[in-house]
């Protein structure tokens, strides 16, 4: 139930949306929050984040499929990872504050991370301290969406299995 549940919320990344509202942070806290074992805590997360960007680079061919060969992605993994570990966190003490605290820890995080890699990377950002600022200054409009999609996907997935575990008994357990 909780993979199919990550699945799917990992592969609405297919769907039209704002730029980078998207489930990633939500997926890898829910996953880490839930998993009884914390190596499928990681290995779900992370194989439901592959399989939606295999399905990206797919569909929209050239520009998202040479995504794999920089090394920005691999920070983006990093950054689930990350949000597992911050789930680690919420196990056993989910509420909707601790939910709404660790999501938006998690978008921080992973607006620290990857614009840092953007800069890294990306040739267009000098690799100057000035080429840094300007990596993090082209990432705040990104910012609001990234924040947004993290919420309502916790929302969505936090609350949806809340209401599952309410209806069926067999998921009633803290962990499964």
């Amino acid at each position: 139930m909780l993979a199919a549940l990550i699945l799917v919320a990992a592969l609405t990344r297919v769907l039209p949306h704002p730029p980078n509202f998207s489930p990633v942070e939500a997926v890898a806290l829910f996953g880490g929050a839930y998993f009884a074992s914390r190596h499928w805590a990681l290995v779900v997360p992370l194989a439901a984040m592959l399989i939606s960007d295999l399905v990206l680079a797919k569909i929209n061919g050239g520009a998202y499929a040479s995504w794999f060969g920089n090394g920005g992605i691999a920070l983006v993994y990093l950054c689930v990872a990350l949000g597992v570990l911050l789930g680690y966190r919420l196990r056993g003490k989910v509420s909707g504050a601790r939910v709404l605290g660790y999501s938006l820890l998690g978008s921080v995080l992973f607006f620290v991370v990857t614009n840092f890699g953007a800069w890294l990377f990306e040739p267009m950002y000098a690799k100057t301290p000035a080429g840094l600022v300007a990596a993090y200054a082209a990432g705040i409009p990104f910012f609001q969406w990234t924040v947004l999609g993290t919420l309502f996907y916790s929302a969505v997935l936090f609350g949806g299995f809340a209401l599952l575990r309410s209806r069926v008994p067999a998921l009633r357990a803290q962990t499964v």
